[in-house]
């Protein structure tokens, strides 16, 4: 013989509780909390990661091509301002150009650089 299971007295059918178990913030939260690889942060706290095995030469090949970005962006902000402003974006402009000229010297050959020395 079976009997049906009783309904508990305060327990509505569809409720609050029935539409969180659908939601996007409720699944993220319980992933955040139960799932170890889901909420396990990096152990350095690095944002990114180089990719293992890289060689020097495109680690600096990556670095000049960043400098230029970022002294694009610096000439950008620095043409849209003036004063101390614009100064202080030219000199930011200055130092990126400073940076990419020693990485691009780093690249050229030991021979090359021994015969403009």
């Amino acid at each position: 013989m079976t009997t049906a299971p009783q309904r508990l007295l305060d327990t509505p059918e569809n409720d609050e509780l029935n539409d969180m178990r659908s939601s996007g913030a409720a699944r993220r939260a319980l992933d955040y909390y139960l799932k170890e690889d889901m909420s396990a942060s990096a152990p350095d706290g690095a944002f990114f990661t180089i990719k293992p095995g890289l060689s020097q030469e495109e680690a600096l090949v990556h670095a000049s091509d960043l400098l230029r970005s970022a002294a694009a962006t610096a000439y950008e902000s620095a043409s849209s301002h003036q004063g101390n402003q614009r100064d202080l974006a030219f000199s930011v402009v200055y130092l990126i150009d400073m940076a990419k000229a020693m990485v691009e010297r780093s690249l050229q050959s030991p021979g090359a650089t021994q015969a403009s020395t």
